[in-house]
């Protein structure tokens, strides 16, 4: 049973490196998993500069804005960088400030500590489950942090985009997103279901005085035998 769970524990944290280090990746090289986007629709013309503008996803290393005819143009700008402003036909802006991406560049430090865990659990050291453990406990706690991250530009942006009057946009947490918290849901399974493994795994040995005999040829209960 013990094996079992380890074998669990070994596949959920291969699973959430896989995703968290795609999720890393993020734009501008993979346009696909972004993190949050807006997409305006209706007839105004939104505009980032002399440029029309109907939609804008934000990654880790960058974003990536689609002008009125979907072409899409993205930014190797590295972590950290603002986008904006973005302007409507009346003459509102808004900005979303390199304080609310800054941040993301915590996604690879989550994955390189899920990755560690990965490796202790499929080791073969003595310590390598507890270490495997404690490690996914830290990564769990990492990628909390990461995903509140995520959470908190999702919430601004749609903030911001809401104070545009007589705006129609939707903002959707983008691919990214959902790929960092199924991998701190895998992360916390594999947590559980490693600590578990070993404890059941230890747990066969709980009360060696009444199943080993010592050197002298007697247990615990010899004690009691008669001579």
């Amino acid at each position: 049973m013990s094996r079992a769970f380890y074998l669990s524990g070994m596949v959920f944290l291969l699973l959430a490196v896989i995703l968290s280090f795609l999720a890393s990746i993020s734009l501008p090289y993979l346009t696909a998993l972004d993190v949050v986007r807006v997409k305006f629709n209706g007839n105004s013309l939104f505009r980032t500069g002399a440029d029309e503008l109907r939609e804008v996803r934000w990654g880790i290393w960058g974003p990536c804005r689609y002008d009125g005819n979907l072409k899409r143009t993205c930014f190797h700008t590295g972590h950290g960088y603002a986008v904006g402003p973005i302007t409507t036909d009346e003459g509102e802006s808004v900005t979303i400030g390199a304080a609310w991406t800054r941040g993301l560049a915590i996604h690879p430090v989550a994955t390189g500590v899920v990755a560690i865990a990965a490796g202790l659990a499929a080791s073969k050291w003595e310590h390598g489950p507890i270490a495997a453990s404690l490690t996914s406990f830290l990564a769990a706690l990492i990628l909390l942090i990461a995903f509140a991250i995520d959470l908190a530009l999702f919430v601004f942006v749609h903030h911001e985009i809401g104070r545009l009057d007589d705006v129609q946009a939707n903002v959707h947490a983008g691919a990214a997103f959902w790929m960092n918290l199924v991998a701190l849901i895998l992360v916390l399974l594999a947590a559980c279901t490693v600590c578990f493994g070993r404890r059941k795994e230890s747990g066969n040995d709980s009360y060696p005085m009444f199943s080993k005999t010592s050197s002298s040829g007697g247990g615990f209960l010899s004690r009691f035998r008669k001579n």
